[in-house]
């Protein structure tokens, strides 16, 4: 199973580097480093919402219907003449949904990781949240994912399936509520920067070594 690492490097990741770049102004490069670190924190939150049986059956609920993966099917239109703003909306509806009032707080430290203004930061995630839904959403069908444990499977395995990878998602997970009180993306400024108090090294050393730094 591809993971999200292998899906950036793919000819559909480097289409969506491509246009998020063309769309934002940003430079592919630095485009890339966003969604490098932005994809395993979407796709962990979606995962410890999933836990939770009414999270789970909203989710699949949503990879049916709307986000089935069509998305992926004219990724060069999309971005062709501009980013609709139905897309926009949707992927600001998305991040809402997973990442809650930390969002400000994810957006600012993706930014201050990455050089880029969060801004810019906001807008690429908008863009990127909708086309991973759908990747997920044509995983789902082609796997014929149907049960909340075969889908909390399936972002498990998205997210690597080997020891180092496992190890990467138990620090993104415990990252997302760092503390134990629930909050989805507690402490994420700190933690990003290696700057914060608790467990400073968590997803500091998840994005060393998703980059190799």
């Amino acid at each position: 199973m591809s993971g999200l690492m292998d899906l950036l490097t793919s000819p559909t990741g480097r289409q969506l580097i491509n246009g998020v770049s063309n769309q934002t102004g940003q430079s592919e490069n630095k485009t890339a480093e966003v969604l490098s670190m932005a994809m395993p924190l979407i796709m962990g939150a979606m995962k410890k919402n999933a836990n939770t049986t009414n999270g789970a059956q909203g989710l699949m609920s949503a990879l049916s219907s709307k986000h089935d993966g069509s998305i992926l099917d004219n990724l060069g239109g999309l971005f062709g003449g501009g980013v609709d703003d139905s897309v926009i909306n949707d992927g600001a509806g998305i991040l809402g949904h997973v990442f809650g009032n930390k969002q400000p707080q994810v957006e600012n430290a993706l930014s201050n990781k990455s050089g880029i203004d969060s801004g810019s930061v906001s807008q690429i995630l908008k863009i990127a949240a909708p086309i991973l839904l759908g990747y997920l959403g044509r995983q789902t069908r082609q796997q014929k994912i149907s049960s909340p444990e075969g889908l909390n499977g399936l972002l498990g395995g998205l997210m690597g399936g080997n020891t180092a990878a496992n190890k990467q998602q138990s620090l993104i997970e415990s990252f997302l509520d760092s503390d134990g009180d629930g909050s989805i993306m507690d402490d994420l400024a700190g933690m990003v920067l290696n700057g914060g108090n608790k467990k400073s090294s968590g997803l500091g050393g998840v994005l060393g070594g998703l980059f190799g730094k």
